[in-house]
């Protein structure tokens, strides 16, 4: 039975078993590979997306849960890398490796639109969800509150 949902602001749909992760539709389906696979336990991040305008780990999403719903990914944040968080994240030149960026930049996103004016303990706890391989903590803390303070 068909699973039908909305990826950045598009029709989607799939017949994948209800109990395939949401990160596999992404990548593999769908071919949006910005979306990362890290740990595929929910511990690391790499995989955050947006679900109804909350970050959820697609790790750890059924298919099966995302009926009717809406998806975010990296790739629909902001098309033309317009988004605060994008625009902060280069300015503060967070990226080492990459890997992880973009479930970062997803939950920096989600931090933002629920909470505009975060303190730097409520960033850091916000993001601590988030694993950087390369360390970049303190960039990422700084691009968040550049995010912030630039809008």
């Amino acid at each position: 039975m068909a699973i039908n949902f909305q990826v950045n602001g598009r029709p989607a749909s799939t017949d994948a078993p209800a109990a395939t992760p949401l990160l596999w539709i992404i990548r593999e389906q769908l071919k949006l590979t910005g979306t990362k696979y890290g740990c595929g336990t929910g511990l690391c991040g790499a995989c955050m997306v947006h679900i109804d305008g909350k970050r959820a780990f697609s790790c750890q999403t059924q298919v099966s849960q995302i009926a009717g719903r809406s998806v975010t990914t990296i790739e629909g944040l902001a098309p033309n890398s317009s988004h605060p968080v994008q625009k902060a994240w280069l300015a503060e030149q967070v990226p080492q490796c990459g890997y992880c960026q973009s479930g970062q930049i997803m939950s920096a996103a989600d931090l933002l639109k629920h909470n505009p004016k975060p303190t730097r303990a409520e960033i850091v706890d916000h993001m601590s969800t988030n694993i950087c391989r390369c360390g970049t903590y303190a960039r990422i803390v700084s691009a968040v509150e550049r995010a912030v303070r630039e809008g």
